[in-house]
């Protein structure tokens, strides 16, 4: 019996041993070179628990990332394709750093200190998400990194005074960290010497169900915010702050984002679905949680959390069939959704609104986390 005791931790380790180590850390590869002859690097971050983050450095884009089902199995969990040309086409911003301004401003226009700005106008007469050169179109510099057991890659990029009709030199840096407890942490900063309307954020295609799943309309959504910001026809804010009771855009409590997505509703309509700024309602706290998703068939949560005043929940409503993405799927209809951390789109036409407005002297800061679990967990 003693011989069997001392032998039993050897056992044990040789009926393990098929199952080979996590090799957690980054390595980098090619992934092919932009129009101009500039080489473009990928690299894939891997945490000690398995998960593993793919980004490319130009425009910051995740290409690829992994998260486990309540069995332990690990799926690629976001939209993109499976090389740089995909990315180089007209694409929907798949995985991407969105700057100098995610979302929309409309007409292409603000004024600032009493001089006007005009500005691309590539949504329509509007301006959508830093214009037609917008951030997830620049190769940026890229530096991978470790903090102990957790990896991650510092982007930096200089945006030149004037480009896409922004004032100001902006010198952006944008960090994605994968941690050891499968969460996603980006933090990002910015200066500016000249004033300059800022709001960064970060615009990955979500669907939890995996890459074979062609609809996000079961996944369970809940969405801390009472209010939301309505919009117009051009899918511009109307100023009005709304709260969610009694609509389709109460996702309080945890709601399946096909349950109410076709409502006889005229913000419906407007957007084709979802695709609307909600007022995240905890401000008393820095870091919040601003939304829950729950996949019911993989089991797989991720939450949302993140010091930013809105989240524009974007429900797919422009993904048609047409877009033949990673392993040859094909993006269907309301077959992704996004969450993006923003302030709220259009402010800097919108007083009532909070400032978007980075001056010198200023650092914009700012920081969100996307966490992975199970409701197995």
């Amino acid at each position: 019996m003693r011989r069997l005791l001392l032998l039993l931790p050897f056992l044990l380790m040789s009926c393990t041993s098929s199952e080979p180590p996590v090799e957690a850390g980054i390595q980098s590869r090619s992934f092919g070179t932009l129009p101009d002859g500039r080489d473009v690097t990928i690299y894939k971050v891997t945490s000690p628990t398995g998960m593993v983050m793919e980004v490319t450095n130009y425009g910051g884009i995740i290409t690829r990332l992994t998260a486990p089902d309540r069995d332990g199995k690990f799926d690629d969990i976001v939209l993109g394709y499976d090389n740089l040309e995909g990315y180089l086409e007209e694409t929907p911003y798949f995985g991407a750093i969105i700057g100098r301004y995610g979302n929309r401003i409309a007409r292409g226009q603000f004024t600032l200190d009493g001089e006007t700005y005009t500005l691309a106008q590539n949504n329509g007469e509007n301006h959508l998400h830093g214009g037609i050169q917008g951030f997830d179109k620049v190769l940026w510099n890229a530096e991978p990194f470790s903090m102990g057991n957790e990896y991650g890659i510092v982007f930096t990029y200089e945006s030149p005074d004037g480009e896409e009709g922004y004032p100001g030199t902006l010198s952006a840096r944008v960090t994605y960290l994968l941690t050891a407890d499968n969460r996603v942490i980006f933090s990002y900063q910015a200066t500016t010497d000249k004033a300059t309307p800022v709001n960064l954020t970060q615009h990955s295609y979500f669907n939890l169900a995996g890459p074979s799943s062609d609809s996000i309309l079961d996944h369970e959504l809940m969405l801390a915010a009472d209010h939301f910001t309505p919009i117009d026809a051009g899918l511009i804010p109307t100023g009005e702050i709304r709260a969610v009771t009694g609509t389709p855009f109460d996702f309080t409590t945890a709601t399946p984002i096909g349950e109410r997505i076709n409502a006889d509703d005229e913000q419906i309509a407007f957007g084709l679905g979802y695709d609307h700024n909600w007022v995240v309602s905890d401000m008393t706290s820095s870091m919040r949680l601003a939304a829950r998703v729950h996949e019911p068939t993989s089991g797989r949560v991720m939450e949302v959390l993140t010091e930013e005043p809105g989240i524009q929940f974007y429900a797919g409503n422009f993904l048609d069939g047409t877009i033949t993405g990673k392993g040859g799927n094909v993006y269907e209809y309301r077959s992704g959704f996004c969450l993006e951390t923003q302030h709220f789109p259009d402010s800097p036409n919108q007083s009532t609104f909070p400032s978007t407005i980075l001056r010198p002297g200023e650092t914009y800061q700012t920081r969100t986390i996307y966490a992975f679990t199970t409701d197995a967990d």
